[in-house]
């Protein structure tokens, strides 16, 4: 084969090939998702109101006081928020970004899928071209008992590892599991070295600086809830009604309220 030959071929399959991807302009959007290879702006990010939040009250106020230190340049820690499934610890992280947004500083959210995390030192290396304050959000992470070398990946990267996060990114994790990785009895019992082996599972917990737990809910609190979004709405509640849908349900947590609503919205004929 000559090589004009070999040269046309080379040309054609160039023109086949679909052309580089535009790099992302990282100080455009609101939010962005990484998807390992990567960033995105997200088009429409328009997360719950901050102010609509209920029962939350310490936490938000703890995080959105520690974002806006990021926002700002300032020292901010790392944060882990943990616990029952739908008490608002996804809602939160966006709601605090869209709240400094609203009040003028620039900051963004950045999410990452948790099956990533390998891919997280490029991103890193990315993020650190840019000045912009970024919370980089890993939700519903956890670790089972073969995922250990992932959960000691994430500790070098969140501290004292050649590609720990730059200045510019906290990282934000939600949990269902106070210490991320799950924790058995039989440890204890472990011949060898049992504290080792506890103290190794606690310590990628021990990274977060600050670590937010989210409860279940009471009755009176769920009520609360459902009444605080249905009156941005103009809707009327009936409490009974309303606690008969998260007994159906067998949970009572932000996420179900926001569930009735939504419900009680269509019944009235409106759009959400």
């Amino acid at each position: 084969m000559t090589d004009a030959l070999l040269t046309r071929i080379a040309e054609a399959l160039e023109r086949l090939a679909p052309p580089p991807a535009a790099p992302t302009d990282l100080a455009a959007a609101p939010a962005y998702v990484w998807d390992g290879r990567a960033i995105a702006p997200v088009e429409a990010f328009a997360p719950v109101d901050y102010d609509l939040l209920t029962g939350i009250d310490a936490q938000k106020q703890a995080l959105l006081d520690n974002s806006r230190r990021h926002a700002a340049g300032h020292a901010a820690h790392d944060v882990l928020l943990w616990g029952a499934r739908g008490t608002g610890k996804s809602a939160v992280v966006a709601a605090v970004v869209a709240r400094l947004q609203r009040d003028g500083q620039d900051i963004a959210l950045l999410q990452c899928a948790v099956d990533e995390l390998a891919s997280l030192p490029a991103l890193f290396s990315l993020l650190r071209a840019s000045r912009r304050p970024f919370i980089l959000f890993l939700d519903d992470l956890g670790f089972d008992d073969h995922g250990a070398g992932d959960a000691r990946a994430l500790r070098s990267l969140l501290q004292g590892g050649t590609a720990a996060r730059p200045a510019n990114v906290r990282l934000y994790v939600t949990s269902n599991r106070r210490h991320i990785v799950p924790r058995h009895l039989a440890e204890q019992d472990d011949p060898i070295n049992p504290r080792d082996v506890v103290d190794d599972k606690m310590a990628l917990s021990d990274r977060f600086g600050l670590s937010l737990g989210f409860h279940a809910i009471d009755q009176d609190a769920y009520v609360a809830i459902v009444r605080g979004y249905a009156a941005t709405l103009g809707l009327t509640v009936d409490p009974l009604e309303a606690i008969q849908w998260a007994t159906q349900r067998g949970s009572r947590s932000g996420r179900v309220a926001w569930q009735y609503v939504v419900e009680l919205a269509g019944r009235n004929g409106l759009a959400l």
